[in-house]
């Protein structure tokens, strides 16, 4: 279903994802709500009373006005007070007894960091299936290009002679970490009551800490997400692990992007975008395919690391309730979850389309004469012809002359001058670094 914040005018990339839709306020609406129901469900559980908690699921069930909800969360700052109010009076209405159970020892912090983590959980899965279908197909075009000749680049000059294969098992590298790393990021669970101390479900308990802590266990089981030792009101790496976790894959993503995007452009042609309906099109230069998704993605990655420095500001914080830090994290962090997923749907499509040139690639690197090869030239020439008569051999060269006749006259060897400005056979390790990339996406390497 869609909603008025999953799309956007002014953010095509992620405008429709379905991360967009995981990190919308109808969803995060439902991530609260789910919060409270599983909160019923333990306590019912607890006392013995578990039907209970079904009034509270099905109140939580019938539809909540988003923009009334947003709206009343301006009364106390955050959407929390008055949903839980209208839930306990809809479940009182049916079952009294029940209305007890809604948010029974938790304050307005815990439902919404746990809806937050909640819904940043379903946004990964989205986004980590987006990463993996990626990752496959720069797995493919790594092993189809592991030797195909291209120029690699330095400072924006040609440097030395690499490979296709190469450049897509290193995009496929960093792909590999980033997905690692925001795999393995915690995302627990908050139950702490007013100042996490626990203090009202304790008493509740008639004074058993221990149980109250079994609760919030048994909360963070029933929601699916990571237990948390103590509460984390105050302590925000559950947030800024996320974020950076996100800011990290969207590094990895906006590189993949900027180097097709340099790729493409007409005078080096190496690359080109799929291509598709509408796609890239520009409304006053029809000769124009405009590599679209590339730009996308590469405007999602810019954005980005404003984000999660925000997320770490916020971290930065005061008594046991921030005064308004823990409320600038709410949309940076919703930010990052619709950029990431964006930017990784757009990658897989891009990455599975791509569409490689080896004729433009071995243009480019053909272009200089043989002069990409010059680290050759002086670590294997200049023991035996000095370094000084190498340079001058390539001066010459770069002012126009013949490489492989000025080196062939030097050294007297025409089969041998030719063999030395085969680039294919100064790629170093470049083929077995490719094989090491594929092992560790099969799953043979660790990173």
């Amino acid at each position: 279903m869609s909603s008025a914040d999953d799309f956007s005018l002014t953010d095509p990339a992620w405008s429709g994802s379905e991360a967009a839709r995981e990190a919308s306020d109808p969803a995060l609406l439902r991530a609260l709500l789910d919060v409270e129901v599983a909160l019923a469900v333990v306590w019912s559980r607890r006392d013995g009373v578990e039907d209970v908690s079904q009034a509270v699921a099905q109140a939580a069930r019938e539809p909540f006005d988003v923009r009334e909800i947003a709206l009343a969360a301006r009364g106390g700052g955050n959407p929390v007070i008055p949903l839980v109010a209208r839930l306990r009076e809809r479940v009182r209405a049916v079952a009294p007894e029940a209305a007890a159970y809604v948010h029974r020892g938790a304050t307005s912090q815990d439902v919404l960091d746990s809806a937050l983590m909640l819904a940043a959980s379903r946004a990964r899965s989205v986004i980590l299936r987006d990463v993996a279908a990626a990752c496959a197909s720069l797995a493919g075009l790594a092993e189809a290009h592991r030797d195909t000749l291209m120029v690699a680049r330095s400072l924006t000059q040609h440097a030395l002679p690499t490979t296709m294969g190469l450049k897509a098992a290193t995009w496929l590298e960093g792909l590999l970490d980033a997905r690692d790393a925001l795999a393995a990021v915690p995302l627990p669970v908050q139950y702490g009551g007013a100042v996490g101390t626990l203090a009202a479900p304790v008493s509740m308990l008639g004074g058993d800490a221990p149980a109250a802590l079994g609760l919030a266990d048994a909360l963070a089981d029933e929601l699916g997400l990571d237990r948390a030792a103590v509460p984390w009101h105050t302590r925000r790496t559950p947030v800024t692990r996320l974020g950076d976790a996100l800011a990290t894959l969207l590094d990895a993503l906006g590189t993949i992007a900027v180097d097709v995007l340099t790729l493409a452009r007409p005078e080096i042609a190496e690359l080109s975008e799929p291509g598709g309906e509408g796609r890239g099109g520009s409304s006053a230069m029809p000769q124009k395919r405009n590599p679209v998704l590339s730009v996308l993605v590469h405007s999602s990655a810019r954005l980005a690391p404003g984000r999660a420095a925000d997320l770490h500001r916020s971290a930065v914080v005061v008594d046991e309730r921030p005064d308004g830090a823990w409320h600038a994290e709410w949309p940076a962090l919703r930010d990052l979850v619709r950029l990431a997923g964006g930017a990784a749907q757009l990658t897989a499509e891009l990455a599975e389309g791509l569409v490689v040139h080896p004729g433009a690639m071995r243009r480019n690197l053909d272009s200089d004469g043989g002069l990409v090869l010059s680290e050759r030239l002086m670590a294997e020439l200049a023991p035996e012809l000095g370094r000084e008569r190498v340079q001058e051999l390539v001066a010459r060269a770069a002012r126009g002359e013949d490489l492989e006749t000025l080196l062939a006259g030097a050294l007297g060897d025409a089969g041998r001058a030719t063999r030395i400005l085969d680039p294919a056979d100064y790629l170093g390790a470049a083929g077995l670094l490719v094989d090491r990339t594929l092992e560790r996406y099969r799953g043979g390497l660790d990173a």
